[in-house]
Order: C-alpha cells, then sequence, then structure tokens
C-alpha cells in the first residue's frame, strides 16, 4: 500500500491540529471515559478500601478481608490510567505519522491492550462483586460508597475498553482492506455474480451474415456481375 492514504496510510501528515474536532472523535471520547474510571476505581480503593483492625492489629481490605481483591483493583486501575493517557498521546499522533508500518503497529496495540484490559476488568468485576458479598459491614458503614463505586465503575470499564478494542478492529480493517485493495482495473466477468463485458454493437449476430465462402475458391462471381472462368493451363 501507497504512503500516502487509507488508515495506515499518512495522508494527513503535517496537517494543522483542530482541538474541536479531535476532542468529537469516538476513541477519543472512550478513552477520556477510560481515564476518568481508571481515577475512580483505583482512587476508591486507596483511599478507603483498606482500614486498621485493631484486634488483628493490622490493615485488612473490605472485601472479605482479602488483600488480594485490593491490590488488584488498584493495580488493573492505575496501568488503565497511565496507558489511556498513553493512547490519548496515540491519538493526537496519529495523524502525524508518516510511517505505514507506525500506524499499523500502534492500531495492533491498540486493538491487543484494549480487549485485554476488557477482559481483566471483567475478571476484576466479577472478583471484586462476589467478595464484597461475602464482607462483613464495616464499622459506621465508613467506605462501603467508595467499594460500591469501585465495584460500578469496573463494571462500565469493560463497556469502555471493549468499544476501544473495537474501534481499533474497525481500523484496522479499513486499513487491511485498502492495503490489499488491488491497483490494476478487474474484468468484471472474471467476479462472483457479475457479468462479462459486452462485445461491440452488433457483435452478437455476426454469425448470421458471417462470410462462409472459401476465399480461394474457383468459378467466383465478382460484385460488379461479370464471370471470370477458372484459367487453364
Amino acid at each position: 500500500m501507497m504512503e500516502g492514504g487509507g488508515a495506515f496510510g499518512g495522508a494527513k501528515a503535517g496537517a494543522p491540529f483542530d482541538p474541536v474536532a479531535f476532542a468529537k472523535k469516538p476513541p477519543v471520547i472512550l478513552r477520556a471515559l477510560c481515564l476518568l474510571f481508571a481515577i475512580i476505581v483505583f482512587g476508591c480503593i486507596s483511599s478507603e478500601g483498606w482500614r486498621y483492625d485493631r484486634g488483628r492489629k493490622r490493615e485488612t481490605c473490605l472485601f472479605n478481608d482479602n488483600g488480594n481483591v485490593c491490590n488488584y483493583g488498584v493495580g488493573i486501575g492505575v496501568i488503565a490510567f497511565l496507558a489511556s493517557i498513553g493512547f490519548l498521546a496515540g491519538e493526537y499522533l496519529f495523524e502525524q505519522m508518516s510511517s505505514v508500518k507506525t500506524r499499523k503497529h500502534y492500531v495492533l496495540a491498540d486493538l491487543g491492550f484494549s480487549g485485554l484490559w476488557a477482559l481483566l476488568y471483567f475478571g476484576g468485576f466479577c472478583y471484586m462483586a462476589n467478595q464484597w458479598s461475602k464482607a462483613e459491614d464495616p464499622p459506621d458503614d465508613i467506605g462501603v460508597g467508595n467499594m460500591k463505586a469501585a465495584i460500578a465503575f469496573s463494571l462500565f470499564s469493560i463497556f469502555t475498553w471493549g468499544g476501544c478494542a473495537f474501534f481499533a478492529y474497525m481500523r484496522f480493517r479499513q486499513g487491511a482492506e485498502q492495503a490489499f485493495a488491488p491497483a490494476y482495473d478487474v474484468d468484471p466477468g472474471a467476479m462472483p455474480g457479475a457479468t462479462a463485458y459486452s462485445s461491440y454493437p452488433g457483435g452478437q449476430d455476426m454469425g448470421s451474415t458471417a462470410y462462409t465462402e472459401a476465399p480461394f475458391g474457383q468459378n467466383k462471381v465478382p460484385s460488379g456481375g461479370l464471370e471470370y472462368g477458372a484459367p487453364t493451363y
């Protein structure tokens, strides 16, 4: 595929940046939501997900005293936050990329990471919801709202990251189709379900009036009406 066009091409490389049009792009909106939801998830767990148990003399996780749940939620949230910033920067630089390979690698990285993080958030949502249903109510219900918010926005993050993966797939598909498009005219007759080119006018009717006599036969009658006999030697 040529460097100058398509989803992987650099046709718009060097074009002036339009912040309004950039902010309205669906992938950018989803990235911003991923960033916001990630902050809420790891922020809620980090702020009130742990409490000091005086009887045990140690900090315990509000998710059924399972520290792995708190660590998991904070971990995927922090990485999602950093990745969202990186992909937002990538969306800004995407139109400036003049290399087809660079664009393709970015789209593949976006597709793979977004799909993976949608699955990780799905697992995190199920994990946190399950452990929260088994947990005892904390004293004075401190942290209950934050834990429920972390669970809810983990659920929302599944759809935002899944949407990012979908747009990345559509961008990759568009680029792949244009990359493998033929650069020459294809005979429609060779394509399934297509009709071949029609012949020149009158070409199909020539069979009934075609010249059938041998071109060098004897005793020919010229068009002028004069008969010429075959010469004898």
